[in-house]
């Protein structure tokens, strides 16, 4: 039994049903733009996600099973049990992806913030742990305290533009820069031993299966049909802008990149500076939509799928106030990316889905998507469970909040990185030159 891909999904269960705390009962009927819902798609791809595949096959699912959430679909495939696993997943990754988003702001604006003249940078206002609370009491709690997803559109259309800004700066930087770095013993070795807990990093980005389902219920009308052209042409851009951040990013820093690119760059570069705060903001941006989705499962889960003003406050002032003190607590966004990515992202993005539609789908074992499902949850287990072991054993270096040697006087001067040249000093001290070796 198939599912027909021009009549929009009508679901069943109420109970599940996050449709009335999200949208109201008026802007239901007067859903969102595709373009606003493009938007919020490829802002949490990037700040957040990109699996095509699993994309549609889990609003495939949804419409077989007659659901519109990804709880309600796991929770008609596969009972409380597997409803209970994926709620616990779902509330955690957008979660460690709050406090992961509260890293990259405290670091990236107080180095912003130091480049004030006159302000010292010893200044406890401009400290990352100063920035973090104020940036979640003036900017990200207001903004997760809305209803309705569909209006973060035009926040996500701002996030999106400031990454395409960013991305020029670090395309930028590549070339004035790159030259001048050092580049790491065998730079260029393809997929070392520990690759595979670069899986779990990339499954942290490409991934927005949390939100798939409240983007799709935002949509006029909504499809399989509209929801693959949705996410093609939203995967199009993120793919763009994902394989350009990396490329850009090894070229110039090979094997000293950072979990968080703008730790490798120095302070006094007023471009990048600039770069800094587009990136602040546009984290703080993304980080909405996150919140979005962990008030969704703890509404669904103790609250029968709707919360009440009070309640909708309550829980999200808590969730936030929390995120808010873990980051306070962490301060090395390389291991927070790895261990979300192996335990969370990838059961989400690979596992469930394909579970989900082989035991839904009535084609055929040789039909396409039954052969790829079974392709890809095999590998993703794999993938969990070698990443969760080396993420543990051999866990990244940090250089949280310290300048590169190569920032120093003594080894690598940046005069004025604004200009469009880098100037070099001529003298590399013996001791960082055996770094390289």
């Amino acid at each position: 039994m198939g599912y027909q891909e021009q009549e929009p999904v009508i679901p069943p269960q109420r109970d599940l049903d996050d449709r009335e705390t999200l949208v109201s009962e008026r802007e239901y009927k007067e859903k969102t733009c595709q373009s606003a819902a493009l938007f919020n798609v490829v802002n949490s791809i990037i700040g957040s996600g990109i699996i095509d595949f699993s994309l549609v096959l889990l609003i495939k699912g949804g419409a077989l099973s007659g659901t519109d959430t990804y709880q309600s679909l796991v929770n008609k495939t596969f009972g409380f049990p597997g409803y209970l696993l994926l709620s616990i997943l779902q509330f955690l990754y957008p979660f460690i992806a709050m406090i992961s988003y509260n890293i990259i702001a405290g670091d990236t604006l107080s180095k912003v913030f130091q480049r004030i003249p006159g302000v010292d940078p010893e200044n406890l206002f401009i400290g990352r742990h100063f920035i973090i609370g104020l940036s979640t009491v003036t900017f990200t709690l207001p903004l997760s305290l809305y209803r309705d997803i569909a209006k973060l559109g035009k926040i996500s259309l701002i996030s999106t533009g400031l990454t395409a800004l960013i991305l020029g700066i670090v395309m930028a930087r590549t070339v004035s820069l790159g030259p001048h770095i050092p580049k790491t013993e065998d730079a260029w070795v393809f997929a070392k031993p520990n690759a595979i807990q670069a899986i779990g990093v990339m499954s942290f980005a490409f991934i927005c299966h949390h939100n798939s389902f409240l983007v799709y219920s935002s949509l006029e009308e909504p499809t399989v049909a509209k929801w693959s052209r949705l996410i093609h042409m939203s995967i199009v851009i993120s793919v763009f802008i994902c394989i350009i951040f990396a490329t850009c990013g090894y070229l110039t820093f090979t094997g000293f990149t950072q979990g968080d690119l703008f730790e490798n760059y120095c302070r006094n570069d007023d471009l990048v500076t600039f770069g800094r705060f587009c990136y602040g903001v546009t984290v703080i941006l993304t980080y909405p939509m996150e919140c979005f989705v962990t008030r969704e499962v703890i509404a669904n889960v103790f609250f029968g799928g709707n919360l009440s003003l009070v309640f909708h406050i309550v829980v999200t002032v808590i969730v936030v106030t929390v995120a808010m003190l873990v980051s306070l607590l962490i301060d090395c966004l390389g291991i927070v990316l790895e261990l979300n990515g192996v335990l969370c992202a990838i059961p989400l993005i690979f596992i469930i889905p394909s579970a989900c539609y082989l035991k839904l789908s009535e084609e055929p074992k040789t039909h396409s998507d039954k052969i790829m499902s079974c392709v890809v949850l095999p590998i993703g287990a794999v993938v969990m469970v070698f990443g969760f072991v080396m993420a543990v054993t051999n866990p990244q270096d940090c250089t949280h909040g310290q300048e590169m040697f190569y920032c120093f006087p003594d080894n690598f001067s940046l005069t004025n990185t604004s200009d469009s040249h880098v100037q070099q000093t001529t003298q590399l001290s013996i001791l960082n030159i055996s770094v390289f070796q």
